[in-house]
């Protein structure tokens, strides 16, 4: 038997905030599909550094290109002003050490906010596009602005596709599977998956990859 669902909202569904499902799909929390965090870094107009904690993106390409698309990048947020206005952007992945500090930019996001500070972060500075860098990040992409799209046409959140134009990789980092697959290196975002017996809300996770099997 499977549980199922469709368009509309199951009106059973609890919500574990009050916002929850004016941000979400219910979709999002009837799936709980795990995806990588990391974070964006930009110039905010005023100079000053801004952070973003996303998830929700995947990443591939083919010989012309390689393409970060991030899905739900909320409109209204300093970041997607920032792209929209800059056209490049960084991507930062840093392992679950660094969760708790990069959680503070969420609530220190003012204009006038260094928010690699509030971290407690280091300013790298990019190679090829005007970003700033996460020096304690792992790997590190920066990003030229491919396309925008506004899929569900509501002006809330978007979908940003940035183009690869430069990578680096610290070199414990560089030689294999350890440390970028375990404690020490890419960590994910597990969206709460609803109880989708009884409705209940449950809280969001953050994962560690575990490698089970080489192919």
């Amino acid at each position: 038997m499977k549980i199922e669902m469709g368009t509309d909202f199951p009106a059973y569904f609890e919500a574990a905030y009050p916002e929850e499902f004016d941000l979400f799909s219910h979709f999002e929390v009837g799936a709980g599909i795990p995806s990588v965090l990391f974070a964006i870094t930009t110039w905010k107009e005023n100079g000053q550094p801004n952070v973003c904690l996303h998830a929700w993106s995947s990443f591939h390409g083919d010989p012309q290109g390689f393409f970060a698309v991030m899905g739900n990048l909320y409109m209204h947020t300093h970041t997607f002003a920032n792209i929209k206005r800059a056209q490049v952007f960084g991507m930062n992945f840093l392992p679950l050490c660094y969760y708790d500090a990069l959680v503070k930019t969420i609530h220190h996001n003012e204009m006038e906010t260094d928010e690699l500070m509030v971290a407690g972060l280091h300013f790298e500075k990019a190679r090829t596009v005007h970003a700033p860098m996460i020096e304690e990040a792992f790997l590190q992409m920066e990003c030229t602005l491919k396309d925008i799209q506004d899929l569900s046409g509501a002006g809330q959140a978007a979908m940003v596709i940035g183009e690869v134009v430069h990578l680096a990789v610290s070199d414990e980092y560089a030689t294999g599977y350890a440390p970028r697959y375990g404690k020490d290196g890419f960590m994910l975002l597990v969206p709460a998956p609803q109880d989708l017996v009884t409705g209940k809300p449950q809280q969001s996770a953050i994962a560690t990859v575990h490698i089970e099997k080489y192919d």
